[in-house]
Formats: C-alpha cells, sequence, structure tokens
C-alpha cells in the first residue's frame, strides 16, 4: 500500500519542483531582458551619436532582436502553449536573417522553414490544445469533469 502511496506522489513532487524551477528560470529571464534593454538604450544613443554609422545600426538590431527573442521565450514559459513556440522560433529566425550575412542558400532554407511555421500555425495548429481547460496530466477536458454525465 506504501509503495502505490508513494508512486503517486513522486510524480507530483517531481512536477511541482519542475514548475518552481520554471519560475526561477522566468525570473532569470526577466532579469538578463531588463540588463539588455538597458543595453539596447544605450546602443541607440551611441548609434544617435554616430550618425550614419552602419556598424551602429547593426548592432543596434542584434541586441533589440536578441532582447525582443528573450521576451518571446519568457512568454512562452509562462503561457505554455504552442503559439507562443511558433512566435520564438519565427522571432529567431527572424534575427538570424536580419542580424546575421548569411550566403543565399541559408537565406533560401530560413524563408523555407518561416513558411513551414506559417503553414504549421494556419493548417496544424489546434486551439483546443491551447485551452487552459485541457489538462495533458489526465488526458481529459477540466469542463467534462464539472458536468454531470447524461443519463
Amino acid at each position: 500500500m506504501d509503495s502505490e502511496l508513494l508512486k503517486l506522489r513522486i510524480p507530483g513532487i517531481i512536477y511541482l519542483i519542475a514548475l518552481l524551477l520554471e519560475v526561477v528560470v522566468s525570473i532569470l529571464v526577466v532579469g538578463a531582458i531588463l540588463i539588455s534593454l538597458w543595453a539596447v538604450l544605450l546602443d541607440l544613443g551611441l548609434m544617435a551619436g554616430s550618425g550614419t554609422d552602419v556598424n551602429s545600426l547593426h548592432e543596434f538590431l542584434a541586441t533589440a532582436f536578441t532582447v525582443v527573442i528573450g521576451i518571446e521565450f519568457l512568454k512562452m514559459l509562462s503561457r505554455h502553449n504552442v503559439s507562443s513556440c511558433v512566435e520564438v522560433l519565427l522571432f529567431a529566425i527572424a534575427r538570424q536573417m536580419v542580424v546575421e550575412h548569411t550566403s543565399p542558400v541559408e537565406n533560401l532554407l530560413m524563408v523555407v522553414a518561416i513558411a513551414i511555421l506559417f503553414a504549421i500555425r494556419k493548417y496544424l495548429f489546434i486551439p483546443g490544445l491551447d485551452d487552459k481547460k485541457y489538462q495533458p496530466h489526465h488526458g481529459i477536458h477540466a469542463a467534462e469533469e464539472k458536468q454531470p454525465a447524461h443519463k
């Protein structure tokens, strides 16, 4: 009897630990975003002072895109849905295309990857999976639990 009770409690405890670790990582990401946001503001000031320096613009875009990706990653950590995961991937690929100097083949692959992500978002996205009522651990909807069985 005790071993069965232990088998039921251990997954719950592990899940709670994972939730706590996720909150800690989210807090660290918020701190990193705030520090990076300060760097974006400093880069903007340096860019304004240097005039039309292309390198300043390049550094500014790299820092700004990194902050945006960090914000989207934080939203993904907090929302737990497919939509925010796709958004993070879109921003990461877009950052790579805009900031890095890539070959034409790499550019083509990134455009194809973005097209695939948009296709996934449009045709394969199932809104019910992102529903807060959905409980993946039990495989049922919370709303179904509360409704009495029809006789």
